[in-house]
């Protein structure tokens, strides 16, 4: 499979891992303030942005998406980089560092930390949600995108102050998003809580959207329970995708986080 992704900037290198069905460009309101102290390497998940399809081969699509991830690693001569995501991306980077495969991680708002099956069936609602109205609103959304109402319509699952998210992202994270519905079916499929145990040598930082609403705050609290020698913030006045709501907030955990 061939992996889509970016490299700029110069410093210790920071792969940034986006959430289920966005792509690499969600980093872009953090890269400009990164970029001068990391190496970033964006990518974009198997069946997701610019990446070739996940596989029917037997494996598990996070399985797979791990083996890809490492693997590109590899290649790219990054052995056990920083790695930064967001929801399941976030995620994935707590599964890398249970393999040991990291440096550190920074997880915003991690996937995997519902309470119970209703918690899961809630954020599933919300994406099926997001879709049927996508549907509905798409011969107007190219024009929906230039103002702050209606992008607000489109993203207010993710986003809190959808006046910072830029017209031309949100067009092209809507047309992400139905490239990825296919796999999100496949993922969400699969979904379970996480329970790795991670190396203590790794360091783990878990920031939460205050604002949250695609998975609430409240999970922060079983993320806390889950991993008691992790660093634990709040993102104040940030939704699920925090990077455009909050773009120096994000930035300065990300660079601690990495440091």
């Amino acid at each position: 499979m061939s992996l889509a992704y970016d490299r700029v900037g110069s410093g210790a290198p920071l792969v940034l891992l986006h959430g289920v069905t966005h792509r690499r460009q969600a980093w872009a309101p953090v890269v400009d303030l990164l970029a001068p102290h990391r190496e970033l390497i964006l990518i974009d998940l198997p069946g997701h942005g610019e990446s070739g399809p996940l596989a029917h081969d037997g494996r598990t699509a996070l399985a797979q998406t791990l083996d890809e991830l490492i693997n590109l690693f590899d290649r790219l001569g990054v052995p056990r980089p920083h790695v930064a995501g967001n929801s399941l991306g976030g995620r994935l980077a707590l599964e890398l560092a249970a393999l040991n495969a990291v440096r550190s991680v920074t997880a915003l708002s991690p996937a995997g930390f519902w309470r119970a099956s209703w918690d899961f069936a809630y954020t599933r609602a919300v994406f099926g949600t997001m879709r049927g109205v996508g549907r509905a609103l798409e011969p107007a959304v190219p024009r929906l995108v230039h103002h702050t109402a209606g992008r607000g319509l489109m993203y207010a699952a993710i986003v809190a102050r959808p006046s910072r998210l830029d017209p031309s992202q949100a067009l092209g994270d809507f047309e992400a998003f139905k490239v990825a519905w296919p796999s999100y079916k496949l993922i969400v499929r699969e979904g379970t809580r996480f329970a790795e145990q991670i190396p203590d040598d790794i360091p783990i930082t878990v920031a939460w959207g205050s604002k949250d609403a695609m998975l609430p705050p409240y999970q922060a609290k079983r993320a806390r329970r889950a991993l008691p020698n992790a660093r634990h913030l709040s993102l104040p006045g940030c939704g699920h995708v925090p990077m455009s709501d909050d773009p120096e907030q994000v930035a300065a955990v990300l660079l601690q986080g990495s440091a």
